[in-house]
């Protein structure tokens, strides 16, 4: 009577295993195209503060690239303030997210801003990072993101090189809606 117990419960376990795998896969898309999504909001988002104090005159920007990063490397290494004084913390707008508790990954590389090392705060040599690094695509699992350029179509795939507008994940994987990975 015990083997054929230990034979029924070995078969029952089995399964239920093979009804918790599918359900775990599920599970596992879902995370990366929710890491995904998080990703390209927060490029996204820094490319807007970029834009935000590029057009405010507190970061120098090339006039050809309409204020727009001129590549994702910019964002993680940061760009020379014009000017940084006490009034001048004050002047980027809120919708920058310039130094604010929501977005950790910008500050001002020496000086006490939030997101800052330490420093007096006056002078013209801070730089303002607006990521920490790039980000991994999860889907491809690389940091090589498509770029758009501003004059590129919105379903583009190649980039103009002028300057970066958008990004977009490389992967050719289909999302669980049935949409692109690369559309998001």
């Amino acid at each position: 009577m015990t083997l054929l117990e230990l034979i029924v419960s070995c078969a029952i376990l089995m399964v239920l295993a093979s009804a918790a795998l599918p359900i775990a896969r599920y599970t596992i898309i879902r995370q990366r195209e929710t890491e995904l999504r998080c990703n390209l909001v927060m490029i996204r988002d820094a490319i807007d503060r970029y834009k935000d104090l590029a057009d405010h005159g507190q970061i120098r920007a090339d006039i050809s690239t309409g204020g727009y990063p001129p590549d994702l490397d910019t964002l993680v290494k940061g760009v020379p303030l014009v000017s940084i004084g006490a009034s001048a913390i004050g002047d980027i707008p809120p919708s920058s997210g310039g130094f604010s508790g929501a977005a950790p990954a910008a500050g001002i590389a020496g000086s006490r801003a939030p997101g800052g090392t330490g420093g007096t705060g006056t002078g013209g040599n801070k730089k303002i990072r607006f990521l920490r690094s790039i980000p991994i695509d999860p889907m491809t699992g690389k940091a090589d993101w498509g770029l758009r350029a501003m004059e590129d179509d919105l379903d583009s795939v190649t980039w103009g090189g002028k300057d970066v507008f958008d990004v977009y994940s490389k992967s050719a994987g289909m999302a669980m809606d049935g949409t692109k990975y690369s559309d998001w």
